[in-house]
């Protein structure tokens, strides 16, 4: 133990030393990750002759992305302006402006369609999309709010409250938005029985909305991130299936997984700290869930989406649809994969899977192989059309009402889809530019190789902070640090890691910001003052990034495999709730004082 604090301490004075004598290069390698996106391009030598052009300029696109996403808090204006920069730049000729703002903006238009007329991202688009249908037509049939109730009744304590809020956020793992506005109304009441906080019930629904749904192995973020890992990895010159890499990074989700352990640590301690223990001591001494004076974000307005008066509500209209789409992607990655083996050329491989076809190597292979933005289209575009049969069938809605509610549902996730193009647009340009190969040049040799997780991770968590979202940090990131790890490190573990860093800091910046949705979204749904919520939650969300920095992503920098470091991790998790968070009593025991 002794030698594991010395370990510690000596690693944070030399990180001081590091920050204090090379504060400059940290913030040139903050540019490199917020930049080096497509320098490794498809054309490395076009890549090559551009870096060389351009040298510092090539940083414009994603520098001014950056600083216009903190400033306007607007990402999508943000992405296009950052690409039609690097557009103009490319057609700048002299002093030629006109005809250099003419173009590039012609040329913003042909990245756009580039990107949109690639198969695999035009399947993402549509997985997403249509999965938020799916989501949609389940909420109207009631099928989510049936799970909700059927597990809220097991809510007897304090403790069990905040455990089963805990556990539907896992069972709502397919959306965050369908997760914060589901979760808190249906366990508003039981925790205002229990004498839990409004402040306590928005931390645990917020903290079960987007950590989950970034982890899913299905969910309306995977689309999202494999895209965003599969242009990454494409800017380094290498193919990978972007499903399997989003899987192996899952064990890298520091601060993801550190968030839920924290979460079951608190409620069977009944233990908090900060300004969450002032207000779980207010909510049991008093009856108060809302601090005096508190504004709660109460909204009925579900967009038209909530389940009507009267219907009998079924957990099997949510099991069903959700149950279709999850099988079906099994399936699909089986048969998708299976089929491209057997029409390819590896005779290895195709004998294996006619020997052994249920074989777990043979099931690893297939689902290596899959076309997974194919796949989860198909399984959730027949999953929306058995959640229609069912609610047309059980006289819900009719099949007009049904349509009209699927695309509803789209509408609600087309927002992803315009991120997601304009992300890949900005890797488009950055790509042509040379700006990876440039710093790439620049930095490979000067960053530490176990201290560039944390920075990114923490990178991650800055903007996302001030943005206010996480998607658009992925977007702007992921393009950038994939080559920095490689030309750091090229194995393969290496990269896994700071892909994980990437995903994971920008869910943490964004549970910290009040502005952003998920967090404004759970204060919403546990009708909780939206301030005192982000105050509660922020000093949370920082102790357990310190966690995932010092018992996470620094460990597995410095080589100790995860299957030790996760352990750790979450032993000093819990640790930290136990020792740093002091117990709240019972209202019990403050009836029995008050009695005395």
């Amino acid at each position: 133990m002794r030698g594991e604090k010395n370990f510690f301490r000596q690693t944070v004075t030399w990180m001081k030393q590091f920050c204090s004598e090379h504060l400059g290069l940290l913030i040139m390698a903050g540019v490199f990750l917020l930049t080096a996106s497509e320098g490794l391009a498809a054309d490395p030598e076009l890549a090559a002759a551009n870096a060389d052009k351009y040298g510092f300029f090539t940083l414009i696109p994603p520098l001014l992305a950056i600083m216009l996403a903190f400033i306007t808090k607007n990402v999508i204006l943000s992405l296009f302006l950052g690409v039609f920069s690097g557009t103009f730049l490319l057609e700048l000729k002299g002093f030629n402006v006109i005809s250099a703002f003419a173009n590039g903006f012609i040329g913003v238009t042909h990245k756009i369609l580039s990107s949109l007329a690639d198969p695999w991202n035009a399947g993402i688009i549509l997985q997403c999309l249509a999965i938020g249908a799916l989501i949609a037509l389940v909420n109207k049939m009631g099928g989510t709010r049936a799970i909700a109730e059927a597990l809220a009744k097991k809510a007897k304590t304090p403790a069990s409250s905040q455990l089963v809020t805990w556990f539907l956020g896992l069972i709502i793992f397919f959306d965050d938005y369908a997760n914060s506005l589901t979760v808190g109304p249906i366990m508003r009441p039981v925790t205002d029985r229990m004498r839990i906080s409004r402040e306590k019930l928005a931390f645990v629904v917020d903290s079960t909305a987007a950590p989950i749904a970034g982890i899913a192995l299905i969910s309306t973020w995977v689309g999202y991130e494999m895209g965003l890992i599969k242009d990454g990895y494409e800017i380094i010159n290498m193919q990978v299936n972007a499903y399997g890499v989003f899987v192996s990074t899952i064990p890298y989700r520091f601060y993801n997984i550190f968030i839920l352990i924290f979460i079951v640590a608190s409620a069977i301690f009944l233990r908090e700290f900060g300004p969450m223990y002032k207000a779980e001591v207010r909510a049991r001494k008093t009856g108060k869930v809302l601090a005096d004076g508190a504004k709660p974000m109460i909204s009925e307005e579900t967009h038209g989406l909530e389940p009507d008066q009267g219907i009998r509500l079924s957990v099997w209209n949510a099991i069903i649809p959700i149950g279709t789409l999850i099988f079906g992607a099994l399936f699909g990655f089986y048969f998708n994969g299976y089929f491209g083996i057997m029409g390819g050329d590896n005779q290895e491989t195709i004998l294996l899977l006619k020997d052994s076809p249920m074989s777990f190597t043979a099931i690893r292979e297939t689902f290596g192989a899959a076309d997974a933005s194919i796949v989860l289209f198909q399984a959730a575009l027949f999953a929306g059309i058995v959640a229609m049969v069912m609610g047309v069938a059980q006289k819900i809605f009719t099949w007009e009402k049904a349509v009209h509610y699927w695309l509803q549902g789209v509408k609600s996730l087309i927002i992803t889809g315009v991120i997601l193009l304009l992300a890949w647009s900005l890797s488009g340009v950055m790509k042509e530019l040379g700006t990876a190969k440039y710093l790439a040049a620049v930095l490979s040799d000067k960053i530490p190789r176990f201290l560039l997780p944390s920075i990114i991770f923490i990178l991650g968590s800055v903007i996302s902070f001030a943005t206010g979202t996480s998607y658009g940090t992925m977007g702007i990131l992921m393009p950038m640090a994939i080559p920095l790890a490689y030309a750091i490190d090229p194995n393969q573990g290496y990269i896994l890691i700071s892909v994980g860093a990437v995903l994971t800091g920008a869910i943490f910046g964004d549970h910290c910001s009040p502005i952003s949705d998920t967090t404004i979204l759970s204060s919403m749904g546990s009708a909780c003052d939206h301030i005192d919520h982000t105050k509660t939650q922020m000093v949370y969300a920082i102790s357990v990034a310190a966690v995932a920095i010092f018992f996470g992503y620094i460990p597995v920098g410095l080589g100790l495999p995860v299957i030790i470091v996760l352990p750790l991790g979450i032993a000093a998790t819990i640790a930290l709730v136990y020792f740093v968070g002091k117990p709240v009593p019972n209202a019990e025991d403050f009836q029995e004082a008050t009695a005395e």
